[in-house]
């Protein structure tokens, strides 16, 4: 499909690490674009993009960044397991107050959202692949585990609520272990490839048996802009993720051949992450749905994808030298 002319464009969570590469495509595709963020730890927004700095709970901030956009990406959030142990009244308050400050802005100024949501607000349902209308199965509310997946459900609830009270135009993509440059050492791949190129041993959980779909940060950008600029898309909700299923492991253990690396190391999930955590044995979504309506499919494979980041995380001293998280 052919691209709408420049938008003038707001994202919150721009200096993160999906909003970085969608800021970045979205200032290269002409749009202008404003950043609505805390401010970032290593560098602001890139060249030629607007910053304004601020926090979701501020409603006047936000309103005033939102004024006279088209689109507003909503990407700011709270998220990583070590965030959602560590933080659980930061995770459910910025998911859903934030989210809510977004939509009202959105709608007072006549502007459509995107909003980014996760694949983990299916929680562990057994029945993959997981269509965009699946079940969510989770489970007790003593466990801050599920904080982040009720969250994120809940900015769901209020975007699909804001569209039928208030005909707001809103898209809804849910995001599938996306992996690539600049993301944050706390997840497996980031993680993996931070700890290699550092000449720490890598780490997996209960011998790497769970599979995920990795997905390539620019293949979900892609999904992203496609979600926003597709009449079709609006007032649906999407799965941006590869369907190729693969162990941890296995992830892991390519990362080592990449890196040459030959430590590995085995945690067991409920010594090291205690009760609050339970992982899932498998999460795969259907993205049938995207394919079809918005002409999105995954480009970038594993190995391939895997390659452009350790190449850039090699030339990357920041990056290189910022702390990992999780246990040993």
């Amino acid at each position: 499909m052919s691209r709408r002319t420049a938008q003038r464009v707001l994202v919150t969570g721009g200096t993160g690490f999906v909003g970085h590469h969608l800021v970045e495509r979205l200032r290269d595709q002409g749009d202008d674009v404003t950043v609505f963020d805390v401010a970032a730890p290593h560098g602001g927004p890139p060249d030629g993009v607007r910053m304004a700095e601020g926090d979701l709970r501020d409603e006047a901030a936000l309103e005033r960044a939102a004024r006279g956009t088209d689109v507003i990406y909503h990407l700011a959030a709270v998220v990583g397991v070590d965030q959602y142990l560590a933080r659980p009244l930061d995770v459910i308050d910025i998911n859903f107050s934030g989210t809510r400050n977004v939509l009202g802005a959105a709608t007072r100024a006549d502007a459509k959202v995107v909003l980014a949501s996760t694949s983990e607000v299916f929680g562990k349902n057994p029945a993959v692949p997981w269509p965009e209308g699946g079940d969510r199965v989770l489970g007790s509310t003593e466990s801050d585990r599920w904080s982040y997946s009720s969250s994120k459900a809940l900015a769901e609830h209020l975007t699909f609520a804001f569209a039928r009270q208030h005909g707001l135009a809103a898209t809804i993509v849910r995001y599938f272990n996306v992996y690539g440059p600049r993301q944050r050492p706390a997840y497996v791949v980031s993680r993996s490839v931070h700890r290699a190129l550092n000449n720490r041993p890598l780490v997996v959980y209960d011998r790497g048996r769970q599979t995920r779909c990795f997905t390539f940060i620019d293949d979900a950008v892609s999904g992203t802009i496609l979600a926003a600029d597709e009449p079709a898309a609006t007032g649906e909700v999407f799965n941006i993720g590869s369907m190729t299923e693969t162990a941890i492991g296995s992830v892991v253990g390519l990362i080592a051949e990449l890196t040459g690396t030959t430590s590995v190391l085995d945690v067991d999930t409920a010594t090291a992450l205690g009760k609050s955590y339970e992982d899932l044995g498998r999460r795969v979504p259907d993205n049938a749905k995207a394919g079809r309506i918005l002409d999105w499919r995954p480009e970038t494979s594993l190995r391939d994808g895997l390659i452009k980041t350790v190449e850039w995380a090699r030339a990357s001293d920041w990056w290189l030298a910022l702390p990992d998280s999780g246990a040993e």
